[in-house]
């Protein structure tokens, strides 16, 4: 008996402390539902936030790219003499102003332009998964606390029907119909409950954590969620349905698509590096003084058009051809890719999300009722000696197990919603 007392006071012990930490910590909490948790996420994330900042950037680029250089203005002073500097001595000394615009070759603005514009695109397109993604991972955090905390109640239903049957083992084996080793081991099965609830407890410590990550919120913030009226799963087009929205409307694979095209547009550019760049410029020549006849020196005008002779470094061109022409094959295969990637994450999520469900209903209509029915009946067979104490236990530990299995399920459906709504480019399935 000294070895049964002193587990049983140390059950009590380790019970009260749990209890007593947890009233401490619900003190200084906030309740999170997930559309709050949500919505927190995509206010309040850093790197969502400083993703954004980029995306705006890039697109202040495409009108930067397709504008003409500033023109230039000059001022000069021509064949002015140098023993007077007088500027009516001589009669070819001109006080010029002159305006000159640089004008690169037909289409290169045009495509700088366009290559700008799409990789402005594709960063918002980007920017899109990053903040799909966001909620993809808000939810799937938010629903594994949602399922610890159904398998912490669980827990707690479990150990008071232990102690129960601890209570029901006393009794027999003080009476002398029961034996000892059935008392010990209904406290073995108590303290086993104790050691797996402290170990989901600290499961969703971590959980909530990450959450509060996420949401930039305070690591130590403690969350409560609230708990929600079981509701039937949306109902979710067929596979291939699913697959065809993935491939025009998923974030990733349009982001990638503008790269690809993109670097297309830039081989193009670099094609027209063997095409010459112009500077037109148009000059007034300011003339003073009189000619020998007593009229005013007429002014001079002066028209010019320069081009650059782009005959040299044939193999710097030739290498920056051949460089985007690499790049794009590369962007090509990234984009095949992301194609597979995407497919295949619609295809799992679909197939977790069946499985979830379907286990989800097997587990809550037919096996949870008959372990119900197994468990009460086992127990009152065992309290008139019908019934072997391991074969009540094993019933009792596997309504336990399917119980978790149930929450552990529907926490996986929800989640498994959440990466499918992500990969085809939603918030939610149901939008």
């Amino acid at each position: 008996m000294p070895g049964f007392m002193r587990a049983a006071i140390t059950c009590i012990v380790c019970v009260c402390f749990y209890y007593n930490t947890s009233a401490s910590a619900e003190q200084n909490s906030i309740t999170l539902s997930l559309d709050q948790a949500v919505e927190q996420a995509l206010l309040n994330n850093p790197d969502l936030s400083a993703l954004k900042e980029r995306t705006l950037a890039l697109a202040d680029i495409p009108e930067q790219q397709g504008a003409l250089p500033d023109p230039q203005l000059t001022f000069r002073a021509s064949n002015l003499p140098v023993d007077t500097f007088a500027i009516d001595q001589e009669p070819m000394t001109q006080m010029q102003i002159a305006l000159s615009q640089a004008l690169p070759f037909p289409g290169k603005l045009s495509l700088r332009q366009q290559v700008a514009d799409l990789e402005s695109r594709a960063a918002n397109f980007g920017f899109e998964e990053k903040r799909l993604l966001l909620v993809q991972d808000v939810k799937t955090v938010w629903w594994n606390i949602y399922y610890l905390d159904r398998a912490l109640e669980t827990v707690e239903r479990n150990q008071e029907l232990f102690r129960q049957l601890n209570t029901i083992t006393q009794t027999k084996y003080k009476v002398g119909k029961g034996l000892q080793q059935e008392v010990l081991m209904a406290q073995l099965e108590l303290t086993k409950l104790l050691d797996n609830k402290i170990s989901l407890t600290n499961m969703r410590r971590n959980e909530a954590i990450r959450l509060n990550t996420l949401i930039a919120q305070p690591a130590e913030t403690v969350l409560l969620l609230p708990q929600l009226k079981e509701e039937e799963f949306p109902e979710v087009p067929d596979l291939s349905q699913l697959l065809d929205q993935a491939q025009s409307s998923s974030p990733m694979i349009q982001d990638l698509s503008n790269k690809a095209e993109a670097a297309k547009t830039k081989v193009e550019l670099a094609e027209k590096k063997y095409y010459p760049d112009f500077m037109a410029g148009a000059t007034y020549g300011y003339r003073a003084g009189e000619n020998p006849d007593g009229s005013e020196r007429a002014d001079f005008a002066t028209f010019s058009v320069t081009l650059n002779l782009p005959f040299f470094n044939q193999t710097e061109k030739k290498r920056a051809i051949s460089q985007s022409k690499h790049e794009a094959l590369q962007q090509s295969e990234t984009l095949i890719s992301a194609e597979n990637i995407v497919q295949g994450r619609v295809t799992t999520a679909y197939s977790d999300y069946k499985k979830s469900q379907e286990e989800m209903e097997l587990l809550g209509s037919g096996i949870i009722p008959l372990a119900k029915q197994t468990l009460e009946s086992m127990m009152a067979g065992y309290q008139v000696n019908k019934v072997d104490f391991l074969n009540l236990v094993g019933a009792q530990t596997s309504l336990y197990n399917y119980e978790t299995r149930y929450w552990k399920s529907y926490s996986s459906a929800n989640q498994a919603l959440a990466r499918l709504a992500a990969a085809i480019g939603r918030e939610a399935i149901s939008e």
